[in-house]
C-alpha cells in the first residue's frame, strides 16, 4: 500500500505522509493479595471480550505514565513495581488498527473496580483465564506465565 501524498502547505510539492502504528500499553496487574492472579477487565466497546487494561499512549506521556493512568482509569488500582514485559507488535493484533504496544507487570493495590472503558472487572487465577479474551492478551499472558515460569521476577 503507498502511502497518500499531501501538497506541502508552503511551497506546494508533492509530500509523502507516513503512517505509523499506534503507541498502546497493557498491564498485567497482579492484586496485592493474590500473586497468581490477574485483574482482567471487560470491555465496554469493541472488540468485546475480557482484556487486560491499558490504552493509547497520549502525545507527552512516557509509558509508564500511561501504564499508571490507564490502570487507574479502568480499574482505580495503584500501581507498584511497575516493570516492563515485552512488546507485541503484529499488524493484526487489534482489529480497528496496527497498534504497538509495551506490556507492564506491577502489583495493584486499592479498591478494584470497573470504570472508564471498563464494564467489568475481575480477577482471575492465571492457570483459569476466560475464554473471550480481546485483541492478543492470553497470548501475552501465557508468554508472561511461561516467562515467570523459569524464576525470572516479574
Amino acid at each position: 500500500m503507498k502511502p497518500p501524498i499531501i501538497s506541502c502547505p508552503r511551497c506546494g510539492a508533492p509530500v509523502t505522509t507516513q503512517r505509523n502504528p499506534a503507541l498502546t500499553v497493557d498491564i498485567i496487574i497482579h492484586p496485592t493479595d493474590e500473586p497468581r492472579s490477574v485483574v482482567l477487565i471487560q470491555r465496554r466497546h469493541p472488540p468485546l471480550g475480557w482484556a487486560l487494561p491499558g490504552g493509547f499512549v497520549d502525545y507527552g506521556e512516557s509509558l509508564e505514565q500511561a501504564a499508571r493512568r490507564e490502570a487507574k482509569e479502568e480499574t482505580g488500582l495503584d500501581l507498584s513495581a511497575l516493570r516492563q514485559f515485552r512488546a507485541y507488535s503484529d499488524p493484526a493484533r487489534d482489529p480497528r488498527q496496527h497498534t504497538v504496544t509495551v506490556v507492564f507487570s506491577a502489583q495493584g493495590s486499592g479498591k478494584a473496580r470497573a470504570a472508564d472503558d471498563a464494564r467489568d472487572l475481575k480477577i482471575f487465577p492465571v492457570s483459569a483465564l476466560p475464554e473471550d479474551m480481546a485483541f492478543d492478551h492470553r497470548t501475552i499472558l501465557e508468554d508472561y506465565v511461561r516467562w515467570s515460569a523459569k524464576g525470572v521476577p516479574s
